[in-house]
């Protein structure tokens, strides 16, 4: 069977080869994952549709194919060959070389498998890919997640107390003629994005490689300018701590100020559409629907996924949404299309305690905002009084060719005053 470059979401026209999980003469079982897939939305594992032997690689790591293009050849016939009902008699094998490598599906070196294969099968791809790197056996990986779920902390976890065993001792001295020269100390000290190791370079890999192209594109493409507004969010934080317990435990989910933020953007969007709108050799275009996406931080790189139709929800449908995005954007769980499509993008910044920021726009977008950190400082209020309030600073950066500075300035003002009239009077 020829094997195909899948299509992974509605809008995707090419997949390149970002990793082979199997080498040419290797079995495979059906819906076992066998080459790893990277487009401009999103990785995946893809599984084997049918249980063979991979004769044949056609596009090679790194080589981006059309989707519907081969990419290898997997024979159903050499697999049943490859595993006869009568035992085979057992003939002796030479001992392999010793490698100085550790290939890249070197069994760990952790001992003893403890994970039953439906814990397995439930890894998500960025985790596999973690222990890849790390060359950790994910079946001797005790998960701390729901349900005995492996993590990427868990994976970190073990890595670290790998590198932290003491060395076994050095064996008795061998006798010198024909002896193999020594192999060199094994270490997962390997430097990834989520685990930097100093005097090292960071293999680029293909997630990091799309970013880096389209921040390039987007600042070379767009004119980008951006402006800021203070914001006083004290009555709205007020509403949220009154209210945030209640929802946690009737909604499963927490709530933060995210959703308010989404809830007063799209309302600000429905008033200026020139912010929910896009540049075009055509023309201007001005969308109908409004797709907000959400800045998505991960260990080893940035995704945003998207809440479609952003304005046909309330408070509380935003903030089921949000959380059910961010809770599969962090398992690894997210598909194509829940990258695709969106029209504007927010980004909380200051949940890394940002107080100012210029962002990058999103390829395609008019417009990005960022939520900065809440302080509490005093401010001059009604009858030049002084009061202790809560302060946020809200930046936006903008596609000079879409949008002046009259306009974003007044999207701006407009969001402004609707965070502040947001308080606990109002309805989730």
């Amino acid at each position: 069977m020829t094997i195909k470059m899948p299509q992974l979401g509605e809008t995707v026209t090419e997949g390149t080869v970002a990793q082979w999980l199997k080498k040419v003469g290797d079995r495979i079982e059906k819906y076992e994952s066998f080459v790893e897939i990277s487009t401009d939305k999103v990785n995946a594992e893809v599984p084997s549709p049918v249980s063979g032997v991979l004769t044949e690689i056609i596009a090679q790591e790194g080589e981006t194919v059309p989707t519907g293009a081969p990419i290898a050849v997997i024979d159903e016939v050499a697999a049943a060959v490859a595993t006869p009902s009568a035992p085979a008699v057992a003939t002796p094998v030479a001992p392999a070389p010793a490698q100085t490598l550790v290939a890249p599906h070197a069994p760990s070196r952790n001992g003893g498998a403890i994970n039953p294969p439906e814990v397995l099968r439930r890894v998500s791809p960025a985790v596999r890919r973690l222990a890849r790197e790390h060359h950790i056996d994910l079946a001797t990986v005790r998960g701390s997640g729901e349900h005995g779920r492996i993590t990427a902390d868990d994976v970190i976890a073990a890595g670290s107390a790998e590198s932290a065993r003491p060395a076994p001792p050095p064996p008795a001295p061998a006798t010198p003629v024909h002896a193999p020269p020594p192999m060199p100390p094994i270490s997962i000290g390997r430097s990834t994005y989520a685990a930097p190791v100093p005097g090292t370079t960071i293999p680029l890999s293909q997630a990091r490689k799309i970013i880096a192209q389209r921040m390039v594109e987007s600042k070379h493409t767009a004119p980008h300018a951006w402006t800021t507004v203070e914001v006083d969010v004290t009555n709205l934080w007020k509403w949220r701590a009154s209210e945030k317990d209640r929802f946690q435990r009737e909604k499963g989910h927490p709530l933060t100020l995210l959703p308010f933020f989404v809830n007063a953007v799209v309302d600000s969007l429905k008033a200026f559409p020139l912010m929910n709108a896009r540049f075009t050799d055509q023309g201007i275009a001005v969308l109908k629907e409004i797709h907000i996406g959400l800045a998505v931080a991960l260990d080893s790189n940035l995704i945003v996924p998207v809440i479609r139709d952003a304005d046909n929800l309330s408070i509380s449908g935003l903030a089921i949404a949000a959380g059910k995005l961010i809770e599969r954007a962090r398992s690894g769980k997210l598909g194509a299309d829940d990258l695709a499509g969106g029209t504007f993008t927010v980004n909380n910044t200051g949940a890394n305690g940002s107080i100012l920021s210029a962002p990058i726009l999103n390829g395609g977008q008019a417009g990005i905002v960022t939520m900065e950190a809440i302080v509490k400082r005093p401010v001059v209020v009604e009858n030049d009084a002084i009061a202790i309030r809560s302060m946020m600073n809200v930046c936006l950066s903008l596609d000079h060719r879409v949008v002046d500075g009259a306009i974003a300035s007044a999207f701006l003002g407009d969001l402004k005053k609707r965070l502040q009239a947001m308080g606990p009077a109002g309805t989730l």
